[in-house]
């Protein structure tokens, strides 16, 4: 069979994974494993229960087992073994490397188990460029000395200094709805200070949230939100996009990246349309949507411009969520591109030319990369 110039060019295309997270480098058990196949259950999986049962891990099985040299869905205990043969970080340069990604923008808020920044860039699979969290700014500046307001911005002044964007997970702490203007100084002052007081080392603190959302708008740098789908802990009726309306009108033209985005996809596509400084992907829900991957990916070129819309694979963890994110992507843009051209509505060069925009060409212009 030959492949339309299309397909080729899908499956060739460099891309920008514009919010990912670690993978691993110490081997782990098949428990381990596959909890790290099942994003929303913050315990560990019921006896009765196996993450390979699920869209996520016959995706695992059909696209990374050939990799490993066995045979498109071979059985868990056969995929297993045989990444049992190999040390984690070859696999890490197996998987990362075979994404054909050329920059991992790297969200390092939650790093634990996982490769830093050094720890990737030693893999040399493609450039490594950070993304700081809010979050994680304002749990050192509660334990600096001083004034907290004074504190946050030093250090996020600083680590943004090399960073190409800042990331907030506010629908894990408390989520979108609500107030979410700007506090004044004297109520930052009062929630650090009972904050502090407290001894709690996790910030949910409504104003020292929104105190950190507008300090990473005034670096004029990308701000990323967590949206829709994630663990338990993120209660899913607030994190739709829509609650943050009042937010975006506020934004002026720092760019807000809308991740992940399922089940609210539409919704996101529409806030894309309405705000010139909006975007969105589908990272996470990609690989876990698996071999109905396409049709998520089809609602996402519903109503969100195509200049509007970014690569991400979100992969944390093993280094198979790496590869997958960019193989589904490539498989499920291609379903749904095919279908357009197929029947005349879009033209293979209009359609190839999309291709790049989602899958590099955004991100270059709006991270600013060379």
């Amino acid at each position: 069979m030959t492949l339309s110039a299309l397909s080729q060019h899908i499956d060739t295309v460099p891309l920008i994974d514009h919010h990912v997270h670690g993978c691993q480098l110490r081997p782990v058990d098949r428990r381990r494993f596959e909890n790290s196949l099942n994003e929303a259950n913050v315990e560990p999986l019921a006896e009765f229960d196996s993450a390979f049962d699920t869209q996520l891990g016959f995706a695992v099985r059909a696209h990374c087992a050939p990799l490993l040299g066995l045979p498109p869905h071979a059985d868990a205990d056969a995929y297993l073994r045989a990444r049992g043969e190999h040390t984690e970080t070859d696999i890490a340069r197996l998987f990362l490397s075979s994404a054909q990604v050329c920059d991992w923008l790297v969200d390092t808020g939650f790093a634990t188990g996982v490769a830093d920044l050094d720890d990737l860039k030693a893999l040399r699979v493609g450039r490594v460029h950070e993304i700081v969290r809010l979050e994680s700014v304002a749990e050192q500046a509660v334990r600096a000395s001083g004034d907290y307001a004074s504190a946050f911005t030093a250090i996020l002044h600083e680590r943004a200094a090399t960073a190409v964007a800042t990331k907030s997970i506010l629908a894990y702490r408390g989520g979108f709805v609500g107030d979410l203007s700007e506090p004044c100084a004297a109520e930052v002052s009062q929630a650090a200070k009972m904050w502090r007081d407290g001894g709690e080392s996790r910030l949910t603190d409504r104003v020292l949230l929104r105190f950190g959302l507008y300090q990473g708008l005034r670096l004029g740098k990308p701000l990323q939100f967590h949206v829709g789908f994630g663990d338990r802990d993120c209660d899913l009726r607030t994190a739709n996009p829509l609650y943050l309306l009042d937010f975006l009108r506020n934004s002026e033209d720092v760019p807000i990246m809308l991740l992940h985005c399922y089940p609210y996809e539409r919704e996101a596509g529409y806030l894309a349309q309405a705000f010139n400084n909006v975007y969105l992907d589908g990272g996470l829900a990609i690989n876990h949507l698996g071999a109905r991957s396409a049709a998520f990916i089809g609602r996402l070129l519903e109503m969100a411009p195509f200049r509007k819309i970014v690569y991400s694979s979100d992969g944390f963890g093993p280094a198979e969520l790496h590869y997958l994110g960019a193989q589904l992507w490539r498989n499920g843009i291609r379903e749904v591109l095919e279908g357009f051209v197929n029947t005349d509505e879009w033209s293979e060069s209009d359609a190839m030319r999309v291709v790049d925009l989602i899958a590099r060409g955004n991100a270059r212009r709006i991270y600013a990369l060379d």
